[in-house]
């Protein structure tokens, strides 16, 4: 099994490297020179753009370190905070300072609206000058669009076509308030005909003008009526959800105020302004959050105002007090919508849908959105399902597809009374400190959630004298986080896992089919991992190196078993393909599989000025020394990730032939001076190369290397980018591929 190319039709050896080329022309590389820009491209890096989206949606920063010094000051890191994280969580991605210019790339993520800021030490807002687009409501803000089927809707339509919107200005007691006002295409404010209205309704720290900067209602309302899928109608976007917000908070029982009360002052001022009929039959309210909850209680508690109802992750959790006896018989439509358990109206969307059991108040409900919490990622969705069903008869009244049931009420487990995280089946975790954290200001998780490994920080939020977080769905695979405490690392203390290399990391697993290969095998079954103490003549001193044994493994037999040596990175050591890397679940598992030769695995440490002489003089005999392994190249592997994949190079270079199987996890080749081509050609049986994709920092000097490796005539097989960065999710496919192709030739 492949985790590497998609491409049909995959050869080995140079024609990888021309199907990769055809395919990323389009795409958009992070900047990875570590010299000061020069003068002139600095000045030229100052007016480009700070972010750029490939076809594929991977989305690149680049951002002048003199820019963001004139608008905030010096900082000590740069992130840029987006709603990147699982379900559309807000998140910070961190940049890397490269030379004159902050830099980084993450994705791909799925087609979608997405909202960001620069952050400069998690307290400096900086708005992205280079890009035009905007948030009313939250001024340092800017979107993004990254295309694709789903996002036809969200498209602007084209020029002339769609509708218009308008500022309508009315009183509310004491106040003069607005609201944003759209009309269909073709809307005429003079002749017979009436249109029906639509009322969207805000939510707590939810503007007016979201839905049309982050809701994209006027691009979802322009395209739905261009598509002939929604009656004309007039659609009225409006704050004043008041203290509604605080009445949903203690359960929606109230009578409600603020929005409520506003309500009808908006109502007439829309009536008195456009061309609206003014009777229930054509009115139709829906909100967010708060704003649903508010929809909801018009629509259960005064029926007679409105036919039609929608709830965007509302809050309200009974039907409404006492809902009128009539509602039953003149709601045309009550639709009820919830992110998944990560959304704060999933549990009160459970005791709602009870509620209205048994008051026997018919609804319909659109399913559990497996894919956003409460956010515009959901609502978006939410409107784009809702409208079509207003002002006519429709066919469907199911779920959205894709959709899932309510499960009953998301309850983890209380504070304080099982270890962290708490992993559901379906891939949500719940992360929870302890009180030692009770006084810290900002508490966020930072893990290799974002797409395909990336890493982002997701804030936690207070409860009582500890800090939680629930995230996900995750896809099912190997974790690891730390705490980021007022911007201090920090280890989860109640997480037993540990990273030798890293003290502040611990780890967890979430199980699938996607995630088997790294499982721990069935007790008893898999190989051993032993400890081998050696001399180092290199490091002056004793060292440690991890060995895997096979299942079976026979000290006696007649024929030597081939071994592999693999290498760590930079900054890491021996435990870390143990502990990260996950090796030896990995070869238990193709073990077990039938996909493994069997083979000694030898996990050394690379922490030395010489790797070649410390593998050549101490690995290797202290290895031969203790175990039953063959001397014979033919039956010898070497790989390694990042500097192990330089000092693998480098002892190909040095040593051709001396590996007969030779593989490099993201490292590049370097110079081709003094390179004996044809000695490596004649003896290593397999050269094969990986690395992530274009968010792996090392990606053009690898590509680089391939140019090098192509002039010099030495085969190799390379199938493609692994999707994913700098990072073990990469290397942890690298190894799951590499495995099975060692020794077979």
């Amino acid at each position: 099994m492949s985790f590497l190319s998609d491409q049909p039709g995959s050869r080995p050896y140079r024609d990888g490297r021309r199907r990769l080329l055809t395919a990323i022309t389009a795409g958009v590389l992070a900047i990875t020179a570590t010299a000061p820009l020069p003068a002139a491209t600095a000045r030229a890096a100052a007016d480009a753009p700070w972010l750029t989206v490939s076809a594929e949606g991977f989305v690149s920063f680049s951002v002048p370190a003199a820019a963001v010094e004139a608008g905030v000051g010096q900082v000590s890191q740069l992130n840029v905070e987006g709603n990147f994280g699982p379900s559309a969580a807000w998140a910070d991605y961190g940049l890397t300072r490269r030379g004159d210019v902050w830099t980084g790339a993450i994705g791909p993520l799925k087609p979608g609206l997405y909202s960001y800021q620069v952050t400069g030490d998690d307290t400096k807002g900086l708005k992205d000058p280079t890009n035009s687009t905007g948030v009313a409501s939250k001024p340092l803000w800017s979107t993004f669009l990254v295309p694709g089927e789903a996002t036809q809707l969200l498209a602007d339509a084209p020029e002339g076509q769609g509708g218009k919107v308008e500022t309508l200005t009315y009183r509310s007691g004491n106040e003069q308030r607005t609201a944003r006002v759209w009309t269909p295409p073709g809307y005429r404010a003079q002749g017979p005909e009436r249109y029906p209205v639509l009322y969207l309704r805000s939510g707590a720290g939810v503007s007016a003008t979201d839905w049309l900067d982050l809701g994209r209602a006027k691009q979802i309302l322009d395209n739905l009526s261009l598509r002939k899928a929604v009656k004309p109608m007039v659609v009225v976007m409006g704050d004043g959800t008041g203290d509604a917000a605080a009445d949903a908070a203690a359960g929606g029982a109230g009578s409600g105020a603020g929005g409520d009360q506003e309500l009808p002052e908006l109502r007439k001022a829309v009536a008195d302004r456009y061309r609206v009929h003014r009777d229930p039959a054509h009115q139709a309210i829906a909100g967010v959050a708060e704003g649903g909850t508010q929809a909801l209680r018009a629509a259960l508690s005064r029926p007679h105002d409105f036919a039609y109802a929608g709830s965007f992750s509302g809050l309200l959790t009974d039907a409404g007090a006492r809902p009128d006896a009539a509602a039953g018989r003149h709601l045309k439509l009550l639709r009820l919508y919830t992110g998944n358990v990560t959304d704060p109206a999933y549990n009160a969307t459970v005791r709602l849908t009870k509620a209205l059991d048994r008051a026997r108040v018919p609804y319909e409900f659109d399913g559990v959105n497996p894919d956003a919490g409460a956010n515009w990622n959901a609502w978006r969705e939410n409107l784009i399902d809702f409208a079509p069903r207003l002002f006519r008869e429709v066919r469907e009244h199911g779920p959205s597809a894709g959709h899932g049931r309510l499960k009953g009420e998301f309850k983890p487990p209380a504070p304080g009374t099982t270890p962290t995280p708490f992993v559901t089946e379906d891939g949500f975790v719940t992360f929870e400190t302890t009180t030692d954290l009770k006084d810290a200001q900002h508490v966020k998780v930072w893990a290799n959630w974002a797409p395909n490994g990336s890493w982002l920080r997701i804030p936690m939020t207070r409860a009582g004298d500890r800090w939680r977080l629930t995230a996900g769905p995750l896809d099912p695979w190997f974790y690891y986080y730390q705490w980021i405490v007022d911007g201090v690392s920090a280890k989860d203390v109640s997480n037993p896992t540990k990273v030798t290399s890293e003290p502040n990391w611990s780890s967890f697993f979430v199980a699938g089919e996607r995630s088997r290969l790294l499982s721990d095998v069935p007790a008893g079954k898999g190989g051993k991992v032993e400890s081998l103490t050696y001399h180092s003549n290199v490091a002056g001193a004793d060292r440690t190196a991890l060995v895997w044994t096979p299942p079976g493994y026979d000290p006696g037999r007649a024929q030597p078993y081939p071994v592999f040596y693999l290498q760590h990175g930079g900054g890491q050591n021996y435990t870390d393909w143990v502990e990260m890397g996950r090796a030896k679940q990995i070869l238990d598992h193709r073990f077990l599989d039938g996909d493994l030769v069997p083979m000694v695995v030898v996990m050394g440490n690379g922490n030395v000025p010489d790797f070649n002489k410390e593998l050549l003089e101490n690995i290797v005999p202290a290895v031969q020394a203790r175990y039953h392994i063959s001397d014979d190249p033919a039956q010898q592997a070497l790989a390694g990730l990042s500097m192990g994949g330089g000092q693998t190079f480098s002892m190909l270079k040095a040593h051709p032939g001396r590996f007969g199987y030779v593989a490099v996890f993201s490292a590049g080749f370097g110079s081709g001076a003094g390179v004996d081509a044809a000695a490596i050609n004649n003896g290593t049986k397999l050269l094969r190369l990986y690395v992530g994709d274009r968010t792996d920092f090392v990606y053009p000097s690898f590509m680089a290397s391939l140019t090098t490796l192509d002039s010099l005539g030495i085969r190799y097989e390379f199938d493609g980018p692994t999707p994913g960065p700098h990072g073990w999710d990469v290397w942890q496919k690298n190894l799951i591929d590499l495995t099975p192709r060692l020794f077979k030739r």
